[in-house]
């Protein structure tokens, strides 16, 4: 059987037609009537030359022209049809959009060069402290970086990395186009840009290129990674990527990643903790578990998914995978400074300002070259270590089994807010926390300046409704023990519906007494009533004005009089500076100058303001003088005018304090005992601070401030 077929139409063909010479010349003006002249022939103009010439020359291709030329709306078809392309067109158009790209991009490759220079982000820097006095103090700082050959890290580390990010490392030319691709839709459909980078596009923005978002950086990456590839082995590149990438916490590299969060070289990282690692390149601020609870839900399930993964391109057995179903935790607390020296408390301090008053994000510190110049007085602060750490010394050795939960807070700042030294804790590895700066006891007959200041400032209403009438040094309150205390209205109750009573150490009683006497003798039952009397928001608002955060503070009862907020050692000496700074206060701080690169960086320095009157803490001060006198008449400090201070202790015994001035610097000395493996609930001192006046908080001061 023949297959016939209908016959074909004719070739429809077409002429490329010349135009007539002459045909668009302009017309010729006529010779006017009457006048006799000679008819020139009319000159072919610039374009009829030129078509003719090509005319002629284009000829043999007019049929290709013919076949090739678009019929557009297509002829023999009605409706929509018209409007569809033909395959021959579709063809032609994506072919002609090919061969510009692909000579574009040619030209583009061909023009673009490897950076000479690495950007900083390969340069990582350290921050470097000084001392109040210019000299060094540390040369460190948040960020760390070591770089670790290829061959030091585990196959199974490198795979766990290429399984999170780009599991075709080894086989791509550098580049994702799917990944571009995307990119592209999503930064032109939604205004910004994201993922689909390779590895090696990763190092390109890493060591070459800024961190901005923006379409033309994406170009100039895919051309790099493309130069890269080919000049570059993939082992190189990996290497390169793994130790200029960021992993948080201030790490740069996998090295000190591995140090970070598992205290150990990355090259003793089994699989399991690489994968937690790998789900960090993320974005840490999002992936690092000790951030949030978010970010540990997040961190397991990238880190299961990693694991998987590597089973899923044959880099991980199932047998293996299938022994790990615990998320592998990685420390709370990175070992950022691993001297154990009490520069290492000064450093984060110093840090923490640093961003904070600079207006630095954690990244932009991290990348380094900063030169941070502290307010620390390298003197001071070796007499406040040194002082600290033999009364520890002395405690453990009288009382060796309560030693062992006792802690230690001190501080020295001076009038104009400049932290000068800090004792933060025993070894920085053991305890990472500030002693100086922990909020966890209450201050006691410590807080009485406080109150005393408030009432000479607002004076006290005794009636409801009465106008506050003035209080002076020698206003008399009733100093014995166990006064009840009242309000305009009569007896205070508290909620068990026991009315409320007042009580000295020792419960002693002193009669009546003036409000100076009381000061000096560290009475508290005239300034738990004299608190009810100014109003207890007057009390609180003069203490924060002075320098005690608002945080610190609990309910407000009458206990608040007597001490029941629990401010950190820095605060309380900053409270003190206030008296000595005739009541202006300043917000302690601890560096005064920052420098990127030898270029200064603005600090939001803070500035005096005017606490109370300077009457009010020139009589305070005046109490003050006359309590340390009282307490110590043989010491070198008391025929002088220029020191003032006073113990504290709780009616808990839960802790023992000193705070004082001399020469303008206030030192706070606390002493409280706690046992962190059980309950973060102070203990009773038991006796191993001494007397409140003459003990280890009051020892330790005497030897800080070079009175003995």
């Amino acid at each position: 059987m023949q297959l016939k077929l209908p016959p074909a139409p004719a070739d429809e063909t077409m002429q490329l037609r010349l135009p007539e010479p002459g045909a668009f010349d302009l017309p010729q003006e006529q010779p006017k009537a009457g006048k006799r002249g000679r008819r020139k022939a009319p000159r072919p103009s610039v374009l009829a030359r030129f078509t003719a010439v090509a005319g002629a020359r284009l000829a043999p291709f007019a049929p290709f022209v013919q076949r090739m030329r678009p019929h557009y709306p297509r002829p023999g078809r009605a409706d929509w049809r018209r409007w569809v392309p033909s395959w021959r067109q579709s063809l032609g158009a994506a072919g002609l959009a090919v061969g510009i790209s692909g000579m574009f991009l040619t030209v583009a490759y061909a023009a673009t060069d490897i950076p000479a220079d690495l950007n900083t982000f390969a340069t990582q820097q350290d921050n470097v402290y000084f001392w109040s006095d210019g000299t060094p103090m540390a040369r460190t700082g948040w960020v760390r970086r070591q770089a670790m050959p290829l061959k030091d890290v585990p196959e199974d580390v490198r795979w766990a990395v290429l399984a999170a990010e780009n599991a075709s490392f080894y086989s791509d030319p550098g580049i994702s186009v799917s990944g571009i691709t995307r990119a592209l839709v999503r930064t032109v459909g939604e205004g910004d840009t994201q993922g689909g980078s390779t590895i090696t596009q990763q190092y390109v923005k890493n060591v070459y290129l800024t961190q901005d978002r923006s379409l033309g950086r994406k170009f100039d990456e895919a051309m790099i990674a493309l130069k890269l590839d080919n000049k570059m082995s993939k082992d190189k590149i990996l290497e390169g990527y793994l130790n200029t990438s960021w992993f948080g916490r201030g790490t740069y590299g996998i090295q000190r990643a591995s140090q970070a969060y598992y205290g150990k070289d990355v090259s003793d990282l089994n699989v399991s903790e690489a994968a937690v690692l790998a789900s960090l390149l993320k974005g840490a601020g999002l992936y690092d578990p000790s951030l949030s609870k978010a970010n540990r839900e997040r961190a397991v399930e990238r880190w299961d998914w990693i694991l998987d993964r590597m089973v899923a391109i044959g880099k991980l057995s199932k047998a293996e995978r299938a022994t790990y179903k615990k998320f592998p935790e990685p420390l709370k607390q990175s070992n950022q400074y691993d001297t154990g020296k009490q520069s290492d408390y000064l450093v984060v301090l110093a840090s923490q300002y640093a961003k904070k008053a600079a207006n630095l994000t954690d990244q932009e510190f991290d990348r380094g070259g900063y030169q941070i110049y502290t307010t620390f007085d390298k003197d001071r602060q070796t007499e406040l270590t040194d002082a600290v750490t033999k009364a520890r010394e002395e405690v453990a050795k009288d009382t060796p089994k309560k030693a062992r939960t006792a802690h230690f807070g001190a501080s020295s700042v001076d009038a104009d807010g400049r932290i000068l030294a800090v004792y933060g804790g025993p070894d920085h590895r053991r305890q990472g926390y500030n002693e100086s700066n922990a909020t966890t006891v209450p201050s006691g007959s410590a807080f009485l300046p406080f109150v005393y200041a408030a009432g000479l400032e607002h004076g006290v209403v005794k009636e409801r409704g009465g106008e506050a009438t003035p209080v002076t040094p020698q206003t008399v309150y009733d100093g014995n023990d166990a006064v009840p205390v009242t309000t305009p209205e009569g007896p205070y109750w508290d909620r068990d519906g026991d009315q409320v009573s007042a009580h000295n150490d020792g419960k002693k009683s002193w009669g009546p007494i003036t409000l100076h006497d009381a000061l000096a003798g560290s009475v508290n039952t005239p300034f738990m009533q004299l608190g009810m009397d100014t109003g207890l928001d007057k009390v609180r608002e003069t203490a924060e004005a002075a320098g005690l955060l608002r945080s610190s503070f609990g309910a407000q009862v009458p206990a608040l009089s007597v001490g029941s907020a629990t401010p950190s050692a820095i605060r309380m000496a900053s409270g003190y500076s206030t008296f000595a700074a005739q009541g202006r206060h300043t917000e302690p701080y601890s560096v005064r100058k920052v420098t990127h690169n030898g270029s200064k960086v603005a600090l939001n320095t803070p500035k005096p303001k005017r606490a109370m009157g300077a009457k009010v803490a020139a009589e305070v001060t005046s109490a003050l003088t006359d309590a340390y006198r009282s307490d110590h008449p043989t010491s070198p400090g008391a025929a002088s005018f220029e020191v003032a201070g006073k113990g504290g202790t709780t009616q808990d015994d839960k802790a023992a304090w000193y705070v004082g001035t001399a020469e303008d610097v206030s030192t706070a000395v606390v002493v409280y005992r706690i046992d962190l493996t059980r309950s973060l609930e102070p203990l009773p001192l038991d006796g191993i601070a001494g007397t409140p006046n003459s003990g280890v908080p009051y020892d330790i001061w005497s030897s800080a401030m070079s009175i003995g």
